[in-house]
């Protein structure tokens, strides 16, 4: 499958989750068999031809795409969560959101130090959660220059933010707007 056919399985709902937003729904890739699989291995042949020793995914979609890429390669997985999720002794990051404030946590056991750890997602879109998930790995000692999703988009400034402070970023689709 191209990425035009995974795009044609993305489902748009308007006016979700308010007035003027169209909200890009993955669960109709999900529920498709060979689009999920080649979702997966798509983003699967984007980290392993610039190498990696695990994949961070970002709760809860992240868990999906990121888990799957990390068994295809055959590495670890790393979860990032959100607070108080975990039952073992943790780092976390307090980040903002566009209306408040969330924390990510990890358990740092998890991060061999210098060990590169790709970052991967169903989505970007302000990139304010992937970038605190970058800050919070670094902290634990991981080297994250590159993070890949399933979907940009752009006129939020996702991909800029996190070019911005050294992570190079891959998506296999874009939707212009909000």
């Amino acid at each position: 499958m191209t990425a035009d056919d995974l795009k044609a399985l993305i489902r748009t709902v308007p006016d979700f989750p308010k007035q003027g937003i169209m909200f890009r729904d993955i669960t109709t890739l999900l529920a498709d068999g060979k689009g999920l699989t080649a979702a997966v291995e798509l983003i699967a042949g984007r980290a392993n031809a610039v190498g990696c020793g695990a994949i961070a995914g970002l709760e809860a979609r992240g868990f999906i795409f990121g888990a799957a890429v990390a068994s295809l390669l055959m590495l670890g997985f790393v979860p990032v969560r959100k607070a108080g999720k975990l039952p073992v002794a943790t780092i976390g990051i307090d980040y903002a959101l566009e209306y408040g404030h969330a924390r990510l946590e990890i358990d740092p056991t998890l991060i061999r130090p210098g060990e590169r750890v790709i970052i991967v997602d169903d989505l970007i879109a302000t990139g304010g959660t992937a970038l605190a998930a970058a800050q919070l790995l670094r902290q634990a000692g991981a080297v994250v220059d590159r993070a890949l999703f399933v979907i940009d988009l752009p006129d939020l400034g996702g991909t800029k933010l996190l070019e911005a402070n050294g992570i190079a970023v891959e998506s296999l689709m874009a939707f212009e707007g909000d």
